[in-house]
């Protein structure tokens, strides 16, 4: 497993990281799914324990996933190891009636941070990231000073911001101006390259890059047909709607040629395209069992010059539409 550095901080993570977000659980917020359906702790901890034995050193998580308990598991298997590096993020909670709120005040990130810390069993988070801050937080300087003073409390070494998915440019824009942070987490994959300019420009000013969603929900991982179905208390409900998979099934059949040439699973293609991407730091897939620790963390392929710009001339002329449609879908 490669290790690349990220940013100007002192981590060295490696390419391939441990997205966490699935096992922590099917939770729901109000109505909304906010997990990947159910899952068996016992398989997630054999994930996590494959994972390190693959080479995997970062484990990407949040508070919010599966309400602690993505962290809870992480606490249990690997805790204070100082040869992980842990990056979790703060500032989305439940309100009183089972909403997600966003909290970005000055107590709560400190009193949150508290609480990941105990659940992860570790003296400190080596990345903590703003969970979708807007830059009207940013602005208000609340979230500012608690980060601050986490990081000159030796609780946090490093933090940056986890972008938007659909508009990551303003809080990106907000941190350069102001040389704040370390890094970003953003939305990058073959049919998401919005955020190329800003990984571009990541690079130009020392921020470490994570690529979050490198398979777009499972949509780039050839696995499915038009009649999958989601259940009700997986995210992909209400993301992966009938019509999204009919028309993405549809513009990525250049894909599934491009896997074939190299003989590679359309997975693997995916990871490869993002891991050619100058600068990205490291890249977290969604890891649920240890045969997925396994096949994300190995078998990668490099790709031709041509190929590599086939892809974002297939994003120029289609797949930024696709984009597009998919972000209606699920505002709809």
């Amino acid at each position: 497993m490669n290790k690349r550095p990220f940013g100007k901080t002192d981590l060295r993570v490696s390419e391939i990281g441990f997205g966490a977000w699935a096992i922590g659980g099917p939770v729901k917020a109000g109505n909304m799914p906010i997990g990947w359906g159910e899952v068996d702790d016992t398989e997630s901890e054999r994930a996590l324990r494959e994972s390190i034995n693959q080479g995997i050193n970062f484990i990407d998580t949040a508070d919010f996933y599966g309400f602690g308990h993505s962290e809870k598991l992480i606490g249990k298997i690997i805790g204070n190891r100082s040869d992980m590096i842990i990056a979790t993020k703060v500032g989305h909670r439940l309100g009183a009636d089972g909403s997600i709120l966003f909290d970005y005040s000055k107590d709560y990130i400190v009193k949150a941070c508290d609480a990941s810390l105990k659940r992860l069993n570790r003296d400190a988070i080596d990345y903590y990231q703003l969970h979708t801050a807007k830059v009207s937080h940013l602005e208000a300087g609340d979230c500012l000073e608690a980060l601050e003073i986490l990081q000159q409390s030796g609780k946090i070494r490093y933090w940056g911001i986890s972008l938007n998915t659909y508009d990551p440019f303003p809080e990106a824009d907000y941190l350069f101006r102001h040389s704040l942070g370390s890094g970003f987490q953003l939305v990058f994959n073959i049919i998401n390259q919005k955020a190329y300019e800003i990984v571009e420009q990541a690079a130009a000013r020392g921020y470490g890059v994570i690529s979050r969603m490198p398979l777009q929900f499972g949509l780039l991982t050839g696995k499915f047909n038009e009649n999958t179905r989601f259940s009700e208390d997986d995210h992909r409900h209400f993301r992966l709607k009938p019509g999204v998979l009919q028309r993405s099934l549809q513009e990525l059949k250049p894909l599934w040629k491009l896997a074939d040439k190299y003989g590679v699973s359309p997975a693997k293609l995916s990871l490869s395209y993002i891991l050619n991407v100058p600068h990205i730091s490291t890249v977290i897939p969604g890891i649920r069992t240890a045969q997925q620790a396994r096949e994300n963390a190995t078998g990668l392929a490099t790709l031709e010059k041509s190929d590599f710009e086939m892809l974002h001339r297939l994003y120029d002329d289609k797949l930024k539409a696709l984009l597009a449609y998919i972000q209606r879908e699920e505002s709809s």
